[in-house]
């Protein structure tokens, strides 16, 4: 493979920094929460060291990453995305309509600046836990750590323009992110004119993909490859909605999407390449404070993933995936064990997606799966 001739993204699903995971790390905010069962963020420390032990409270910056660092630095990705579901912020405005708020505090973002994030992508149903306060915070926040944002802005056509990554000379990675409702994100959250807010879909219809088509059409260049990072469906469940196949396929059709970077369920879904393109319909949790929480019936709440997609860049197709299974323990990214890689080849096999066979490429300590485009 002609790697000058080809680009490598580093993707994950929610990376959640705020409530227990912000309580660790070296200037927490106030633990206080408004959410029905638990009042205090440090109660969510309690529980995860009850399952796995003490954490070394507090952390160093990179603490949460844990062996993920080493797995990142070995794939050496041209370009890391993640979809930052936290506030960063010392606003205390919680938005009063949502049960659970998440925020880290500002001077811990050197736990994003870490493991040398490019982008974070925003739309989610988070970002504005902490109002429209927060919201420019967390802009400003990111932005003078040197981080890209994308799917959320100061007015409309901010949260609606893409994160512009160059790709040293070969073009840009343009990175456009939307939500949608069918997540959880409030309708009162859609950037306007005249204030901040999230790109919101208003449905996955074909009038929107045809729209969204129309973005791309006027920002992309002649060189340039285009991901779409979408924060859709429920948390839980393997089921893949018709409506999210049928967009992401429409926005393939369309020339809109070199890939669909799939997020909001708490564990990994399956992985479709469609027309050579793949789309990602569910990232997963990669960090989050769940771990005391336990499982979700068959579905495993402390198993993430770091995904590594090779795309050639004349044509957008996909090379290769290779798929990194990490546990969290005591906060921390740690090499999956047998039993959890066993757990994600069962998902990543699903029959009805045509990312087949997902096989191991038999890499060092056996955590990666791998596809490679052998057509």
């Amino acid at each position: 493979m002609d790697t000058h001739a080809c680009v490598k993204l580093m993707l994950t699903g929610d990376v959640m920094t705020g409530r227990g995971i912000d309580q660790v790390l070296r200037h927490p905010s106030a633990p206080r929460l408004n959410e029905s069962y638990i009042r205090d963020a440090r109660d969510y420390v309690r529980l995860a060291e009850a399952v796995n032990g003490p954490i070394p409270v507090p952390v160093l910056a990179d603490y949460i990453w844990g062996d993920a660092l080493a797995a990142i630095e070995q794939a050496d990705p041209d370009l890391r995305i993640v979809n930052l579901e936290t506030a960063v912020t010392t606003s205390d405005d919680a938005w009063p309509e949502k049960g659970i708020h998440y925020r880290m505090h500002p001077v811990n973002v050197d736990c994003l600046t870490a493991a040398r994030i490019d982008c974070c992508v925003l739309a989610n149903n988070h970002v504005l836990d902490w109002g429209r306060q927060g919201l420019d915070e967390t802009l400003q926040v990111l932005r003078q750590a040197g981080l890209h944002t994308a799917g959320a802005g100061a007015d409309g056509a901010e949260a609606w323009a893409p994160a512009t990554l160059p790709l040293d000379g070969r073009g840009h990675m343009l990175v456009f992110a939307y939500g949608t409702s069918n997540s959880g994100i409030p309708a009162g959250w859609a950037a306007a004119p005249k204030h901040s807010g999230i790109a919101l879909l208003p449905d996955l219809s074909d009038d929107t993909a045809h729209l969204l088509a129309d973005d791309v059409t006027s920002c992309r260049g002649p060189s340039d490859l285009v991901l779409v990072s979408i924060h859709w469906g429920g948390n839980w469940g393997l089921d893949l909605p018709p409506a999210h196949r049928e967009f992401a396929h429409r926005l393939i059709d369309l020339g809109a999407a070199d890939m669909v970077h799939g997020h909001s369920s708490h564990h990994p879904l399956p992985i479709e390449v469609y027309r050579g393109k793949p789309i990602f319909y569910g990232c997963g949790d990669l960090i989050n404070d769940y771990e005391g929480i336990g499982a979700h019936g068959s579905l495993r709440s402390d198993v993430g993933c770091l995904y590594f997609a090779t795309l050639n860049l004349g044509n957008g197709r996909l090379q290769r995936i290779d798929i990194v299974p990490l546990q969290r323990k005591r906060f921390r990214l740690t090499a999956a064990d047998a039993s959890a890689r066993r757990w994600l080849e069962r998902i990543f096999n699903v029959a009805d997606c045509s990312l087949e066979p997902l096989q191991s490429t038999r890499k060092p300590r056996g955590w990666s799966l791998g596809w490679v485009d052998r057509g």
